[in-house]
């Protein structure tokens, strides 16, 4: 089987008390400490990987982010899908052809810029391209950002996540949705649901989500994050 193949069979077939756990590298050094820990396939965050470049989220330039994360990819011998944001303007098949030529197998694609959720039927004809442009060779995770844009209805992000399936996605990631709406969510969406979740204990945990219905958990740029305030620590320490 190729690593795409690997990384889609992973979403299929698990238990509720099962998620498939995807960490985020920011760095082809963090890639190697995941891979070594027994993670099946990796995610990277597009934010996380912006912090290790020394760029505010969504500032990143592409060429950069592809650059980094074909040095992620290079690192391991495990799945890794890449989290390239709205795609920076890139026509669908110039997407997938970067992608691709950085050796991931997936990508997190966002419906919103700017702050402002994009039209869903529009963004689902994008997607549609990009599915045609990359056929089984890429695992599309299409990131719904309705509760990080503030509509909370919960009947908003099912409609999103509907066209978005249909458009091709592999799967559907409703961004910052309330653990208390995941069987909700669950119950309306069709094929593999990404969930975020906390590293602080403040939210339930992997095992918990997959519970309430989410099939992969993976955790933003909050590794990244969490990693640099023990650094900052130990650099503290050093004074």
């Amino acid at each position: 089987m190729s690593k795409a193949e690997v990384f889609r069979a992973l979403h299929h077939g698990r238990l509720p008390s099962d998620p498939l756990v995807l960490p985020g590298p920011w760095d082809a050094a963090s890639a190697r400490v995941f891979a070594e820990a027994g993670f099946a396939a990796l995610a990277t965050p597009s934010a996380g990987v912006a912090a290790s470049l020394g760029y505010r989220d969504g500032e990143t330039p592409a060429d950069e982010m592809f650059a980094a994360v074909a040095r992620i990819v290079r690192a391991v011998d495990v799945p890794v899908s890449a989290d390239v944001e709205d795609g920076y303007g890139l026509a669908p098949k110039e997407l997938v052809e970067r992608l691709l030529e950085v050796g991931a197998v997936g990508c997190n694609l966002e419906d919103s810029v700017d702050g402002v959720l994009k039209d869903p039927r529009e963004h689902a004809e994008w997607l549609a391209e990009v599915r045609a442009a990359a056929g089984d060779g890429l695992f599309v995770n299409a990131r719904v950002d309705t509760y990080l844009r503030g509509v909370t209805d919960p009947d908003r992000t099912i409609e999103r996540a509907a066209l978005y399936v249909a458009a091709g996605a592999d799967c559907v990631y409703p961004i910052r949705a309330p653990a208390k709406v995941l069987p909700l969510l669950r119950s309306g969406i069709r094929g593999p649901l990404n969930v975020l979740a906390d590293l602080d204990g403040e939210g339930p945990a992997p095992t918990a989500l997959g519970e309430l219905g989410a099939t992969r958990i993976t955790f933003g740029p909050l590794l990244q994050r969490k990693a640099q305030s023990a650094l900052r620590e130990i650099a503290a320490g050093l004074r």
